[in-house]
């Protein structure tokens, strides 16, 4: 069919085909990308269908095809079965997850923080780790994925969250977030499809579109990830692998219960999945959730990579998290450590090591967790309508709003207001959803009080 014929007919997006040079892939997807940018494409518009927009521009289904596959795996637009190809709602901007740019003024909900207040319990313990006779051996290259010892104080540690494993199987690494980054490195190549929750760690997005990877967003409910949802997505789709967040997911919250966890592991045992599992909130849900029994690692551990971090138990500053891998991954695992990270610094795991093994990271810990109780405690007698919602101690709540305002524009206006919250499109790994979201931010303000008055504006800002 001739694409004048189209002339009159109502498409959401009409490129001049005057103006497309070969490789006509190439050139269809980069206007695509520039009519994003230049906000001609709302987020959330549905693309004309493939085949339709192929007969209107007189070209080959196929091109089109690879030009919409292209902008995907830039994470511009996201396709979902059976109802077809959406721009993006982050991909006018980035979504990336940090502390720049904020406006000193403006109590901070937002950025996920660690209850930054308690970094001085951690002095005492920096003190006896500079005066230790094997100090120099700390500032060098050896041990590159961790000293024996630390990494057997991290293992005693992480026992009590319910995981066994042995050294070998463990690595140190820089952070949870670093953790993350060499999983993905290792085990998937671009364009290989990752199973997601619908709203997801925000930064593993933005990663997702550097390294090309493909996020399939999987439908949940108030338990997590729906398993029957994941098999089916694994039918449609040449599922890799699947990221989770049992212990508290960022940024819902939602804990899986133990009988979710084993459904799910049935679905990644029987496709053989690969599993990354961020379980940093582990130490906030053993002892305190009581269907806890344990990581999903210890129901499949020769296909799952598992992340256990210092930063939100311990101290966000040092960046020290832990890697355990089954046997079959830890070849590929070291291999991107060593040409990743080099090593991560065993002064900072020497200074955890020291916390753990005198039991102030203990004390520490108590301590997160009564000002969490209480955080939490400030936010459900400001909003008693989701009193009940996600983890009991979670460092994040996830508040429904009934804006139509744009996340980017919400977001601003609550700036003006002198407060700062993260809209859920941030965290968005597929189509537009109808109910909205803030994330707020409970453990960054660095007060009870200036929580306090945060969320009063908010709610206040919410009300009119």
């Amino acid at each position: 069919m001739p694409f004048n014929s189209f002339a009159d007919y109502p498409m959401s997006w009409k490129p001049n085909r005057a103006g497309l040079k070969r490789p006509i892939y190439l050139s269809l997807a980069q206007r695509l990308e520039t009519d994003i940018g230049a906000g001609l494409l709302a987020p959330g518009v549905k693309l004309p269908p493939q085949r339709e927009l192929a007969d209107f521009l007189d070209i080959n289904f196929t091109t089109v095809t690879r030009a919409y596959k292209l902008c995907e795996l830039k994470g511009l637009v996201v396709a979902e079965t059976g109802r077809g190809t959406f721009v993006s709602p982050r991909a006018a901007r980035p979504i990336t997850i940090s502390a720049d740019h904020m406006v000193r003024e403006c109590i901070d909900l937002a950025f996920g923080a660690s209850f930054e207040q308690c970094n001085s319990m951690i002095a005492d313990a920096m003190r006896r780790v500079m005066a230790k006779p094997y100090f120099d051996r700390l500032l060098d290259y050896t041990d590159p994925s961790g000293m024996p010892h630390h990494k057997q104080a991290a293992l005693n540690w992480m026992r009590g969250m319910g995981l066994e494993a042995r050294p070998e199987q463990t690595a140190i690494v820089s952070g949870a977030q670093n953790g993350l980054v060499i999983a993905l490195m290792a085990l998937f190549q671009p364009g290989d499809r990752i199973a997601v929750d619908t709203y997801t760690f925000s930064n593993l997005i933005e990663f997702a579109r550097l390294h090309h990877l493909h996020l399939v967003p999987v439908r949940g409910d108030r338990q997590g990830m729906l398993p029957e949802e994941l098999e089916a997505q694994c039918k449609l789709n040449e599922v890799r692998g699947v990221f989770l967040m049992p212990s508290c997911s960022n940024p819902t919250t939602v804990v899986l219960p133990e009988e979710r966890k084993r459904m799910l592991i049935r679905v990644i045992r029987q496709y053989g999945l690969l599993l990354v599992e961020d379980d940093t909130h582990a130490f906030l849900t053993a002892g305190v959730v009581p269907d806890y029994e344990g990581p999903m690692y210890r129901l499949l551990p020769e296909q799952t990579v598992y992340i256990c971090s210092t930063s939100k138990a311990i101290c966000s500053g040092l960046r020290v998290a832990y890697l355990v891998f089954g046997e079959a991954l830890r070849e590929r695992i070291l291999h991107t450590i060593y040409n990743v990270n080099v090593k991560t610094s065993s002064l900072n795991a020497e200074i955890v090591t020291e916390l753990l093994l005198t039991g102030r990271a203990g004390e520490i810990m108590a301590e997160k967790k009564r000002l969490a109780e209480q955080a939490n405690a400030l936010f459900n007698a400001c909003f008693p309508a989701e009193a009940q919602n996600g983890h009991p101690l979670a460092f994040l709540r996830w508040l429904p709003v009934s804006s139509a305002l744009p996340g980017e524009q919400l977001e601003k206006q609550l700036e003006t207001r002198g407060i700062r919250v993260f809209h859920s499109d941030r965290f968005l790994s597929g189509p537009v959803q109808p109910q909205k979201y803030l994330r707020i931010a409970l453990s960054t303000a660095d007060s009870m009080e200036r929580l306090r008055a945060g969320l009063y504006i908010l709610r206040e800002a919410l009300l009119t």
